[in-house]
């Protein structure tokens, strides 16, 4: 019997999702040439790599591109960044490609699977955005990561209170961390806070629905009698 040719699924129309999202986080022409360069090389990969939630696809500029892109408006003279465990390259190459416009702008991004990691590298190089790809666990060999960040990112990594003790030995004077969290986040937050002792600020997703961003810019561990205690610290 002859074996039916399958076909790659054809795809999907995202004209009028990049419209709405390029209105919610516009971006230089520049930026959105590399964008468009990037989401290219995604839909080809995803079609081999289940790189984002396929369900997802028809409202990938807003679910993902205009998802990370937002981060830029909460630090807006950050030019270091750092993001853990950057996936399909979310917010980290999307930051990336916006830091192609600013004069000594570079993202660091870790992934620990391999295969994710050269997704990442591709994606550097077809898009020319400045990045360092790091494979590499989030918690391992914190020397071999820049000395300075201006700010930490991490989306869909891990409980917040495992990422805050990712990012924590980067936060020195003047860095950000910024964690896109979803409907969970006010029980992640009451986590966190048996551990560390934070102020963070919520700011709603632009991009709707129940995500949030977790703005830190300070971490510092309670100590073993805080935590016996029932130490909590009030959110703004």
């Amino acid at each position: 019997m002859a074996q039916r040719s399958q076909q790659a699924a054809p795809a999907p129309r995202l004209d009028a999702d990049k419209a709405a999202a390029l209105r919610l986080t516009p971006v230089s022409r520049e930026t959105e040439d590399r964008l468009d360069r990037y989401v290219d090389l995604l839909l080809q990969w995803q079609a081999k790599t289940n790189l984002i939630s396929p369900a997802t696809l028809p409202n990938l500029w807003t679910r993902h591109i205009s998802d990370s892109l937002q981060l830029l408006n909460l630090a807006p003279d950050a030019k270091i960044w750092l993001d853990f465990g950057s996936g399909g390259g979310f917010p980290g190459v999307v930051l990336a490609c916006a830091m192609g416009d600013v004069a000594g702008g570079h993202v660091h991004l870790v992934e620990r699977n391999a295969k994710k990691a050269a997704f990442l590298r591709e994606a550097l190089r077809v898009t020319q955005a400045p990045g360092t790809i790091h494979l590499a666990d989030i918690g391992d060999n914190v020397d071999r990561f820049p000395e300075h960040v201006d700010c930490i990112t991490a989306r869909a990594v891990a409980s917040l209170h495992i990422v805050i003790g990712f990012a924590e030995p980067f936060m020195k004077s003047g860095t950000k961390a910024l964690f896109l969290k979803g409907q969970d986040v006010e029980s992640e937050l009451t986590e966190a806070t048996r551990y560390w002792n934070i102020s963070p600020r919520l700011h709603a997703s632009l991009t709707g629905g129940q995500g949030w961003i977790v703005e830190l810019d300070r971490i510092e561990r309670l100590t073993p009698s805080a935590n016996q205690n029932g130490h909590t610290n009030d959110r703004n």
